[in-house]
């Protein structure tokens, strides 16, 4: 017996007003996870073998495996989030699966995080507020919290697409005299309100005061922060990511701040994602650590769970996708 409506398999709880609108669909069947944390991966290959559509977050992995062993009735993988090497573009592709995404609106959410971060590790607020907590508000020495201030600084981006302006655009008021950027190609069109200065790898290294990175992860951008792009930095620098954990050997990255290689860190990703609280990088008094929140405003995931639904909606019923990756 054929089934009366095509099943959309959302794998959580999306925010209350998307939620709402999910529950109230009338063109398809909705099936969704509702247990606690990520979805468990016998649950996952169960719905991608039932569902005509599969709503995901960027905790889940659609790897090629999972997309192999889904049923022929699966026509599209909508994912909640910008990035999407969580999955297998290739294999959905050969398998003639849509896949859409969320680009655009998390951008602002993200930049005022990463601006956080980076007056936040500038300023050494971990440090401050654990004096606070900890009663020794009136014991450290005069000197201890003499963080970095901004004025008169080099600011580096890696990447100056559409995180990476709005990042600039809301650090440059903050003194920085010179914004330089790196990617894979110049981009004037963007550089030019910032009057940013495209240079290679080494000399964003070399030269910035902050690097903020926000640049996809790919082949050529994984692991690139190592040991040796460490030592090539400013022993007063600081590093920010807010893109995606893998592009920071994080090892590497401990070892760096050990060796006054690089002042301070702050990081919305890590690699693994959640990481150990017990790694050395989430007890680092230079270092701030946040579970990945950078799109993390009542907003923007309504936003993103919206648009998620959207693209869902269109691959099951063979419109084309709000937002598909291409």
């Amino acid at each position: 017996m054929s089934k009366l409506k095509p099943l959309l398999y959302v794998t959580r709880t999306l925010p209350q007003v998307a939620q709402k609108r999910l529950e109230a669909l009338t063109e398809v069947e909705v099936k969704q996870w509702t247990g606690s944390g990520t979805i468990p991966s016998d649950e996952l290959n169960k719905a991608v073998n039932s569902a005509d559509g599969l709503l995901c977050m960027l905790t889940e992995k659609i790897d090629s495996a999972l997309i192999s062993s889904a049923g022929k009735q699966l026509k599209v993988i909508s994912t909640m989030s910008v990035g999407y090497d969580h999955i297998d573009v290739q294999a959905a592709k050969d398998r003639q699966i849509a896949l859409g995404y969320t680009p655009d609106v998390l951008t602002d959410a993200t930049a005022d995080l990463t601006a956080l971060l980076a007056l936040s590790a500038a300023r050494r607020a971990k440090e401050a507020i654990d004096a606070v907590r900890d009663g020794k508000w009136q014991k450290w020495d005069p000197t201890w919290l003499l963080g970095s201030q901004f004025t008169g600084k080099t600011l580096g981006m890696v990447g100056l697409g559409r995180i990476g302006s709005a990042v600039a655009s809301r650090l440059k008021p903050f003194g920085f005299s010179r914004v330089l950027y790196h990617g894979s190609q110049p981009r004037p069109e963007r550089a030019e309100p910032f009057n940013a200065q495209f240079t290679s790898f080494d000399g964003l290294l070399s030269e910035s005061d902050v690097i903020c990175i926000c640049c996809s992860l790919n082949e050529k951008t994984r692991h690139m922060f190592n040991k040796e792009a460490f030592k090539k930095m400013k022993s007063t620098a600081i590093l920010v990511n807010t893109a995606r954990g893998p592009i920071v050997q994080q090892d590497d990255l401990v070892w760096a701040l050990n060796e006054r290689e690089i002042a301070a860190v702050g990081t919305d990703v890590t690699d693994p994602e959640p990481i150990d609280p017990k790694h050395p990088l989430v007890g680092h008094s230079r270092a701030i650590v946040f579970p990945h929140i950078g799109s993390a405003t009542e907003e923007t995931r309504n936003l993103m769970a919206n648009m998620a639904i959207d693209n869902a909606l269109a691959g099951i019923l063979g419109k084309d996708l709000k937002a598909p990756i291409k």
